[in-house]
């Protein structure tokens, strides 16, 4: 029989004795309200059809459904709810088995779970990731999957909003198999559970489970969340399934999933999915092709060094590390696989995943064997002469379409780009510590980056898994400028008379976290005094300037690494230090402040203030090209809390 087509993007045709309906509404398959009625209308074609046994949904592409369609959000419903249609599969007296290949999330999972039967691929997940967007699942998640895989283990999946691998979700009881062609063997399951009682999920009993157990589940969730509103209603409305039936846990899930959608966090979330979407697309690259990029090297194995290195080659890349002396080259190649090792531990990585990883990886003390590098990253030293020596070697031993990345995280790229003979090559590439656990790297476009240059390392970032953000060249770029803007205004309010411990909690309290002072403590508090001191002659005599943070390094406080920053670290924890108090305290005798108190509310603000500031003069100046890529670099480099959308929307909503 020919392609039935049950709406613009719903179709079907028979296998045999079984309907085979497949999703095709690109890119993700979103169950927007013309994927809900082609559902809905090949359930009741089915159900008349006395020849059909059985039916399997699928997903055309490398998604089965990637979730509800976000752009319907806060417009008028068009029947048939999500809800309606879910509930219509389960109660579907013949059986529904569905095909995931590659991602079932929100209300795809949902989908699954209220299918008859459930096949993964091999690279299939499933998750509820709701809580990310401010939500909570709409189409009963919350309800569903506890019966299917029990509270603990529901409580972690929607509470954190993580995906499960098919291998997990086979264990977890999530998915029934896995299998190389889902397709046929969901066919095969269909036609084998044909006449038999089907298991629906909905009336499955939630077993027994230590009330202990179910709090210490809750509390790791409610520890994540750092304020977010989400992942706690979350957890309730898991726990609650165990007493509700279903009907009922299905009514408060729904009011709860309404009145969450319609809430500042959800907005502020949201906010920050559409301008993820929106970073990738640079309007001078919408022609240009990317560079072949199979084979990276990485200048220096330090933290930052090992980190890129390792983000390389777990995405597949062949690694070349250059360390200066042959042991500093075998103590990389440690460190390296070390990193790697700590991944196999985490189970983040699988032990064949490591092997196959440090057969792509060369540590070597010979420049020259950079010489078949398609991209070159380095991650040396910052300084000027060092990076700018750097560039005029590598340019004559890499090939001339080798694209060359320097890692600085304040000094001018296109002063190191004017080092080699080709500064069309060069772009900058400012990985966030440790770089194979942040997510963040402004990409940064230099005067002279030719535009396939860029386009290539927007490839590279993006096939890391990361998030890339353009910005054009400025002292500290986006981030780090921005960072001093309003480390400046917090540095004011030390001499005016509040203390560091006051102004972490009321950042802490926000949503951050970690306070500013502390994170100083953990970068140490060298790298901006050196930065200080390099810019200290084209300092404005006039301009405040608040010199306590020198004070600290002239004392030896560099931070963490020797225990005495901002804070003490006697053993390890962070604890107030008099000492340090005493030398605030010293720098406003020497100016005759008069300290006042200062309430978390007003420090917040200040704070703010002083980021957005920075963040309109950047956009002013072209380093930046939107004020949702500001809001990204802060949220996913600084700590700004995601729930409050970045500094940028928090202004707008202000």
């Amino acid at each position: 029989m020919a392609e039935m087509r049950f709406s613009e993007s719903v179709s079907a045709r028979l296998d045999g004795d079984v309907l085979v309906v497949a999703i095709d509404n690109p890119p993700v398959n979103a169950l927007s309200a013309h994927v809900r009625s082609g559902l809905v209308a090949a359930l009741d074609y089915a159900a008349g059809a006395r020849d059909i046994v059985g039916l399997v949904i699928s997903g055309t592409g490398r998604i089965f459904i990637g979730g509800a369609d976000i752009r319907e959000f806060g417009k008028p419903p068009v029947a048939p709810s999500l809800p309606d249609v879910i509930d219509q599969i389960e109660a579907f007296e013949k059986p529904v088995v569905c095909a995931v290949t590659g991602a079932a999330l929100g209300g795809g999972c949902e989908v699954a779970l209220a299918c008859h039967g459930r096949i993964a691929g091999e690279n299939a997940t499933f998750g509820l990731p709701e809580v990310k967007l401010g939500i909570v699942p709409g189409a009963g998640g919350t309800q569903r999957l506890p019966r299917l895989i029990g509270t603990i283990a529901a409580i972690d999946l929607i509470g954190t909003g993580r995906a499960a691998k098919a291998e997990e979700a086979v264990a977890l009881g999530l998915a029934d198999a896995i299998a190389a062609d889902p397709l046929t063997a969901a066919i095969a399951a269909a036609r084998e559970n044909a006449g038999r009682p089907l298991r629906r999920t909905g009336r499955i009993t939630i077993p027994a489970v230590d009330a202990a157990a179910v709090d210490m589940a809750e509390a790791k969730v409610v520890a994540k969340s750092r304020g977010q509103y989400a992942p706690v209603e979350a957890v309730r409305l898991v726990k609650s399934a165990g007493h509700f039936d279903l009907e009922q846990g299905l009514a408060e899930e729904r009011a709860t999933f309404l009145r969450l959608r319609d809430s500042e966090e959800s907005a502020a979330l949201r906010h920050v999915f559409f301008a993820e979407r929106a970073a990738w697309k640079v309007e001078t690259l919408t022609d240009v092709s990317p560079r072949r990029i199979e084979t990276v090297g990485v200048v220096g194995t330090g933290l930052m060094g090992s980190g890129i290195a390792v983000s390389a080659l777990t995405s597949g890349y062949h690694v070349i590390a250059l360390e200066q002396t042959p042991e500093a080259a075998a103590s990389g190649r440690e460190r390296i696989a070390g990193i790697l090792a700590k991944a196999v531990q985490s189970r983040r990585l699988t032990a064949e995943g490591r092997e196959a990883c440090l057969a792509r990886l060369e540590a070597t003390a010979e420049a020259k064997d950079l010489a078949t590098a398609d991209l070159v990253v380095e991650a040396v030293f910052d300084d000027l002469s060092v990076k700018t020596d750097l560039f005029r070697r590598l340019d004559s031993i890499v090939a001339p379409d080798a694209i060359l990345a320097t890692n600085t995280s304040y000094l001018d790229p296109d002063t190191i780009a004017a080092a080699t003979a080709d500064p069309s090559r060069v772009v900058g590439l400012h990985f966030f510590s440790p770089a194979n656990v942040m997510r963040l790297v402004e990409v940064v476009d230099c005067a002279k980056t030719a535009p396939d240059v860029l386009a290539s390392a927007l490839n590279f970032v993006k096939r890391l898994g990361k998030l890339a953000i353009v910005c054009g060249v400025t002292e500290g770029f986006i981030g780090n400028r921005i960072f001093s803007a309003y480390r400046r205004e917090a540095e004011f309010m030390l001499e005016d008379g509040a203390l560091p411990h006051q102004i972490d909690s009321a950042l802490e309290a926000y949503g951050f976290p970690m306070g500013i002072f502390a994170v100083n403590d953990m970068a140490g508090l060298e790298i901006a005094w050196a930065r200080r001191k390099r810019l200290a002659a084209a300092r404005d005599p006039a301009e405040r300037y608040v010199e306590i943070a020198d004070r600290l390094c002239e004392a030896g406080r560099l931070g963490r690494k020797n225990a005495l920053g901002w804070y003490a670290y006697p053993s390890g924890e962070r604890t107030i230090d008099p000492a340090v108090t005493a030398v605030i305290e010293a720098a406003r005798a020497a100016k005759n402040i008069v300290p006042r108190a200062f309430a978390s509310e007003e420090i917040i603000d200040r704070l703010l203030a002083a980021m957005v500031d920075e963040g309109r003069a950047l956009l002013a100046e072209g380093i930046a090209a939107r004020p949702g890529d500001i809001d990204l670099v802060m949220i996913n480099g600084y700590g700004f809390p995601a729930h409050k959308g970045g500094p940028m929307f928090a202004a707008q909503k202000s």
